[in-house]
């Protein structure tokens, strides 16, 4: 197995957006995101971030001519999924599905303003 330092873990996100300060307060309002490392390229442009919900890290960085916008999806666990998402909607997240219960628990899709894609579920 790979030495992995410590806080971190043997796979994570990188995420090349446009926004990338803004993603962090979308981060921390709606999934409680802590936020690790910030470091600019200049006054604008994020160079690297790091934000840990809940023990995992996402790294990520303000999209340039040289590193083009690459998003992602996710599948998040959280204590309350109806909070949640109502809570991702209030801050400019758009319904990609429906909340439902399923077999694996109560989840239901959001696309964030970013263009990443959120399947916040709650285990029942």
């Amino acid at each position: 197995m790979a030495k992995v330092p410590e806080g971190y873990q043997t796979v994570m996100p990188y995420l090349i957006l446009d926004g990338a300060t803004e993603f962090i307060e979308f981060a921390q309002k709606v999934f409680g995101a802590e936020e690790k490392m910030k470091v600019m390229r200049d006054e604008i442009t994020v160079m690297h971030s790091e934000i840990n919900i809940g023990g995992s890290v996402i790294m990520f960085a303000d999209s340039t001519d040289e590193y083009p916008e690459q998003l992602g999806v996710f599948f998040i666990y959280v204590d309350d999924a109806d909070e949640t998402y109502k809570s991702a909607l209030n801050e400019g997240a758009t319904v990609v599905t429906e909340l439902t219960n399923q077999d694996y628990g109560r989840s239901g899709g959001v696309m964030d303003s970013f263009g990443n894609t959120w399947y916040i579920t709650t285990m029942q």
